[in-house]
């Protein structure tokens, strides 16, 4: 694909769901002195969904602050498609239910799922990009909604301190000049695919299996070293190529948004950038791992903050399960 391809970023919105939970409601669930957590994993609160804020719920309410922000009316628009690391249910898609409540079951706007677990807003970023550089559509709404804690095992304080919920959407429009997307590369490397696994919600284990397998199954497992290990070492390859794929250095870069994967996952980042260091947006103590909600969210903070000037550079980099690694660049 050549680049550039004219993008703009209309309008983001983000949602967060009504409970903050401390990291000292953590530790005494431990069975730990008060700040062992955020001394440990640095994580300070987390968003927790309540049962009413399901997955398409929270997207919904994201994608009514991008419209309203982008200033689309109801519908004016020729895409949906969610990017959840987990979906709400297997059949239908996330993307159907969110239309549905945000009003537009009879519009026949086109609604779909793209999964690529921590980097699915991403990759639905970059395939968004194609159809329109394709003329296939001018305006698409992106969402990302995740709820980290349906699936957390507790006794692995090492899973489940870091991980959060919560919601982010974004409109993105075609753009004869100014906004694009310079660059984007995207790597799996499946030696890591034991690395991060939710077993249940699939066709692998079945109600024949019996409750206890299906129970064990929904608990979320993940090695965090052999993740951060498996997909740091590519990190770097790609950074290079996608920054040549842009024709600029990763010192020009204005600003890095992260999938805010951990603590020790944004120090790394910081290590690589090297120069100016602060241009690494990061909102994991008060967010934690939002799995692919997480990127977005970021990139939300990033707006609110002021750092997406017209004109300037965003690197967008998350990894994920797979293992996965994947790099853009905007110009905006």
């Amino acid at each position: 694909m050549t680049f550039p391809i004219g993008v703009r970023l209309a309008g983001l919105g983000r949602y967060r769901p009504r409970v903050s939970q401390p990291s000292t409601a953590l530790d005494a669930r431990f069975g730990e002195a008060g700040g062992w957590t955020e001394a440990r994993f640095g994580i300070g609160s987390r968003g927790i969904a309540a049962r009413d804020e399901t997955t398409s719920f929270m997207a919904a309410e994201a994608c009514r602050e991008a419209l309203k922000q982008a200033g689309w009316s109801d519908g004016a628009f020729d895409l949906l498609v969610g990017a959840c690391g987990v979906m709400e249910q297997p059949i239908p898609g996330t993307a159907p239910l969110v239309q549905d409540r945000l009003g537009l079951a009879r519009s026949g706007i086109v609604a779909f799922d793209i999964n690529m677990t921590c980097l699915s807003f991403l990759q639905a970023l970059d395939t968004v990009s194609l159809y329109i550089a394709a003329g296939r559509c001018r305006r698409a709404v992106i969402f990302a909604s995740d709820i980290a804690s349906a699936g957390l095992d507790y006794s692995r304080p090492e899973i489940s301190a870091i991980f959060g919920d919560g919601a982010a959407a974004v409109c993105v429009e075609a753009s004869s000049e100014g906004p694009a997307v310079l660059g984007s590369v995207f790597a799996t490397f499946s030696t890591g695919k034991d690395t991060a696994v939710l077993r249940a919600g699939g066709t692998k284990v079945r109600i024949e299996d019996g409750i206890e397998a299906l129970r064990a199954a929904a608990l979320f497992q993940m090695d965090p070293f052999a993740v951060f290990k498996a997909a740091g070492r590519h990190v770097p390859v790609v950074l290079d190529k996608v920054m040549a794929q842009a024709g600029l250095t990763l010192d020009a870069i204005d600003t890095i948004v992260c999938h805010q994967a951990s603590q020790p996952g944004l120090e790394y980042i910081r290590h690589l950038v090297k120069v100016r260091p602060e241009r690494v947006v990061d909102i994991f103590a008060d967010h934690g791992n939002q799995i692919a909600a997480s990127l977005p969210s970021a990139l939300y903070a990033a707006q609110v903050e002021g750092r997406l000037t017209p004109g300037s550079t965003a690197l967008l980099l998350g990894t994920s399960a797979g293992v996965s690694i994947g790099a853009m660049v905007l110009r905006l």
